[in-house]
């Protein structure tokens, strides 16, 4: 009995402690996070967290996309986030109040904002960008509230609140629109001063057409060619086959000095169109292709960049198969274009090999379908002159055709054919 008494004693002594005691404080919010990137067709992808209407939460995949103020959702999120949808078209948009996402456990509040969703089929719902997975964007109208760090060399990202960040390398001041976040860097090319934006959620580098064709005239020596292959072959619009390719010998790009940059021309009406986004006359924007090496630290509080050469290394972006392609909603990649090479197609074409609007369905017995856009050409790049098999679907049945990689946008002869020599930048 005395032992059951004071085990009773015990217990109840033990409940007023765990009563009387202090409740332990929420973790406090961090103030900085990183978080692993997945470079996809040189795009910034990351995870992040949604909240739902339940009180869970999803993990999806989200691009970091700087250089475009307008967020976008896919329809499955923004139904799993229970958002009421108004559609007009193939857009929709929801007067519901968006909730903030979690990126590293980091609160990221997107109240303030009003997205755009696709309208799609059952089937692709979750395709927010065709040939990407990403299912949301963050865009430069969120980031401009935060430090933010993109080290491509390490394949990580670091958002933190305003000037707790300690950012390396060299700096230097830049022109942010106070508005949208975009952000824009005195640069020169042979000596004229023009403003460029930093976009690092595009995978190319784009010049005002005006500008493109003045450099082009000026400087036919430098490797040339029409088609958007490789990082240039953006979303597969209807006009990427008819798009012009550069490198520019040298760009001063605030205090760095790039070599034989992939540039594209940026036609008038889409150049007009970011100008007015931007808020003063831009020449075109550098995208994630020209800062591989770098870890690029964006302080927008204070208008400053930040670039820290992480490695040393070529890149060969453009030694691939000369398909043009187009990601489809259901997974699917159709051929728009085959690009020339020597002044002749680059893949075999009829009657034996492709034609426009045929369906690319594997690289090497490797199935496409379903693949981002950096997946796929990830399958059709490699060493020039490797031969690669492809299979071709064109009306419902399907057939083989060799092709081989080419070094595009290299060096040429004095006939304008192609040396194959490596081009740094």
């Amino acid at each position: 009995m005395r032992f059951t008494t004071a085990l009773s004693v015990l217990i109840l002594t033990a409940a007023g402690f765990a009563q009387n005691s202090p409740k332990l404080a929420p973790l406090p919010e961090p103030k900085s996070v990183t978080v692993p990137i997945k470079l996809d067709h040189d795009r910034v992808v990351i995870d992040v967290d949604i909240p739902l209407p339940d009180g869970s939460t999803r993990r999806v995949s989200a691009w970091v996309d700087n250089g475009n103020p307008d967020l976008y959702l896919s329809q499955r999120l923004a139904k799993m986030m229970g958002l009421t949808l108004i559609c007009a078209g193939q857009v929709c948009d929801t007067p519901t109040p968006l909730p903030e996402i979690l990126i590293g456990g980091m609160k990221v509040p997107l109240s303030n904002l009003r997205p755009r969703i696709r309208q799609t089929t059952e089937s692709s719902m979750s395709v927010a960008f065709p040939g990407m997975n990403a299912e949301i964007n963050i865009p430069s109208s969120v980031l401009r509230n935060y430090d933010v760090l993109i080290n491509f060399p390490d394949h990580e990202l670091t958002i933190a609140q305003p000037g707790t960040l300690k950012f390396k390398g060299v700096k230097t001041k830049v022109i942010v629109n106070s508005e949208n976040g975009l952000v824009q860097v005195p640069s020169q090319i042979e000596n004229k001063k023009y403003n460029l934006v930093l976009d690092l959620g595009a995978p190319i580098s784009f010049l005002s057409e005006e500008l493109f064709d003045k450099l082009s005239a000026a400087h036919p020596d430098w490797p040339h060619m029409t088609g958007a292959i490789g990082p240039a072959n953006m979303w597969g619009q209807s006009d990427e086959p008819s798009w012009k390719l550069m490198r520019v010998d040298r760009v001063q790009y605030g205090p760095l000095f790039f070599t034989d940059v992939a540039v594209v021309d940026f036609p008038k009406d889409r150049t007009v169109s970011f100008e007015r986004r931007a808020g003063i006359p831009t020449a075109g924007l550098f995208g994630a292709n020209a800062f591989l090496n770098y870890r690029v630290g964006i302080d927008y509080a204070h208008s400053t960049l930040y670039f820290d050469i992480g490695r040393l290394f070529n890149f060969p972006d453009f030694d691939v198969i000369g398909l043009i392609l187009r990601p489809e909603d259901d997974g699917r990649f159709s051929i728009l274009a085959v690009a020339d090479f020597d002044g002749k197609p680059s893949v075999p074409q009829d009657p034996d090999g492709v034609q426009a609007g045929d369906h690319l369905v594997a690289v090497d017995g490797i199935p496409v379908l379903g693949s981002t856009m950096g997946q796929a050409w990830s399958m059709l790049g490699g060493e020039p002159g490797k031969e690669r098999k492809l299979t071709v679907e064109r009306g419902g049945k399907q057939f083989t055709v060799m092709a081989r990689v080419q070094h595009f946008l290299g060096e040429t002869d004095n006939e304008g054919k192609s040396k194959g020599k490596s081009r740094n930048h």
